[in-house]
């Protein structure tokens, strides 16, 4: 890995925790988990735009595969790796370690940090990157509400619904595309490990999140109907 593509990892992971920190100082009085999903959301937001960014023919995103990696590509990988080490740390201060979340940082550190020593697959992380971070901002403005007082109201309802939509279309349509033309092109061994690792983690939460939506439609009836 470069040094100018380490620099940018150690500095990113400073920035992350940094504004987690001011972020509890601003909310004291609201929990850890609060100023954690804040950051998240905020890389959420950054890491869609700088994806978008690094597309070279919006006709084919995910081409040319295979390819090495553009400089931009390099560098919004680096920013999402920072943000993946600064994660898994935070969450284990938070004392809220669950299999699902830990399988998750493992495989994007480590197909982050491939992407980055192989200097190729570019197209294809950025892609990924797109995929599993454009339905983020929602699922943190759900958990970010309910803290703020508006569980189970109109507003949440919408920001549960825009969620579940948009990781369904994302990661269950996009992400099998994306996951077959990884594993066929000619990328590296544990590239390809890591996108079908990444695509058996989003269909379990893609199984969770079902059971999530029927539960709150379901609530939501027996509320009116009472």
């Amino acid at each position: 890995m470069e040094d100018n593509i380490m620099n940018l990892v150690v500095v990113g992971v400073i920035s992350w925790s940094t504004i987690f920190l001011l972020t509890r100082r601003v909310f004291p009085k609201l929990s850890f988990d609060f100023s954690n999903r804040v950051v998240s959301a905020i890389h959420a937001t950054l890491a869609v735009i700088l994806a978008s960014l690094t597309v070279q023919d919006w006709r084919c995103p995910v081409c040319p595969l295979a390819s090495k990696s553009s400089p931009k590509q390099m560098q919004t990988l680096a920013m999402s790796l920072s943000y993946m080490i600064y994660d898994m740390v935070c969450c284990l201060f938070d004392k809220q370690v669950k299999l699902d979340h830990s399988i998750h940082h493992l495989v994007s550190i480590v197909g982050f940090g491939a992407g980055l020593a192989y200097k190729k697959c570019g197209s294809e992380m950025v892609a990924a990157l797109w995929i599993t971070e454009i339905s983020s901002p929602f699922l943190h403005l759900r958990e970010l509400l309910k803290e703020l007082g508006y569980k189970d109201t109109d507003l949440s309802l919408v920001a549960d619904i825009l969620f579940a939509v948009i990781f369904t279309f994302a990661r269950m349509g996009g992400g099998p595309y994306l996951t077959y033309v990884t594993l066929v092109a000619n990328n590296p061994f544990l590239i390809k490990a890591m996108a079908l690792g990444l695509q058996l983690v989003s269909a379990f939460w893609f199984y969770k999140i079902v059971l999530m939506v029927r539960y709150k439609l379901t609530k939501r009836t027996s509320t009116k109907v009472t």
